[in-house]
């Protein structure tokens, strides 16, 4: 029972690696979870999934100041506690050239990918600092560590989460307060297949091969995979972990 008695609030929690977080969350222990997501339907698909465990279902716009300090009231009000935040929503945005790329599109990945971690760790910490400190968790990319052609959005926004997390790393540490990022290779998720369309619209499978042979491991990460990285850093056992970048890649970067 790693994490028994804590806790947590997942955003992006309705998706794959949130809800399955969520779920291991709860079979190593945690005494409640918080499921924060854009989606009202995802919402919805992740109680029927969740039946019987102490969550709580929280529709919220991550980029939004008044939505963030909503759904961190809302749960310490319910919970009376947070130990665990777990900053894991995010979009991926559009695939196509610098010179082509929508200015809107860009604006929402930097909005919710970058303001969204800086508004949770913004009105999470003083939830965190109530309960003594805790953990926070940021879901970064192998994007976040090297170039990538035509998703220049995404690849900005997975660069900033780096240094919003080490400076919440510095500035957290006072209260006991740890913060780590998560760097996965390509997922095997919705968001993957997104892009694979993106990159070859009609041939995603041809794209999925193409990556796929890129990691030494060969295959893709799992959800459970990324979603074991972030039980390990909400535990104790990684007490005197703060301000590093967790690679999950199959050695993708190695």
């Amino acid at each position: 029972m790693e994490i028994k008695g804590k806790y947590a609030v997942i955003t992006g929690g309705a998706g794959g690696i949130g809800l399955e977080t969520a779920k291991l969350y709860f079979k190593e222990g945690a005494e409640g979870v918080a499921i924060v997501d854009f989606s009202q339907e995802g919402l919805q698909e992740a109680k029927s999934q969740l039946m019987g465990q102490n969550a709580l279902f929280i529709q919220a716009d991550v980029s939004k100041s008044e939505d963030v300090k909503r759904f961190i009231d809302e749960s310490m009000e319910v919970f009376g506690r947070i130990d665990i935040l777990f900053l894991n929503a995010g979009v991926e945005g559009v695939v196509k050239s610098m010179v082509d790329y929508p200015e809107d599109k860009f604006d929402q990945v930097i909005g919710v990918n970058v303001k969204g971690v800086w508004l949770g760790m913004k009105h999470g910490f003083p939830a965190l600092k109530k309960g003594g400190g805790g953990s926070v968790i940021i879901t970064s990319s192998v994007a976040g560590l090297r170039g990538t052609a035509q998703v220049s959005a995404y690849v900005a926004s997975k660069h900033a989460t780096i240094g919003l997390m080490r400076t919440g790393a510095l500035e957290g540490a006072p209260d006991n307060i740890r913060v780590n990022s998560i760097h996965p290779s390509p997922v095997d998720n919705r968001m993957m297949r997104s892009l694979e369309e993106g990159f070859s619209p009609g041939s995603g499978d041809q794209v999925k091969e193409g990556f796929t042979k890129m990691i030494p491991l060969g295959r893709y990460a799992e959800n459970g995979d990324i979603a074991e990285m972030a039980l390990f850093l909400a535990s104790d056992r990684s007490r005197f972990v703060t301000g590093a970048t967790m690679v999950v890649d199959g050695g993708f970067t190695a």
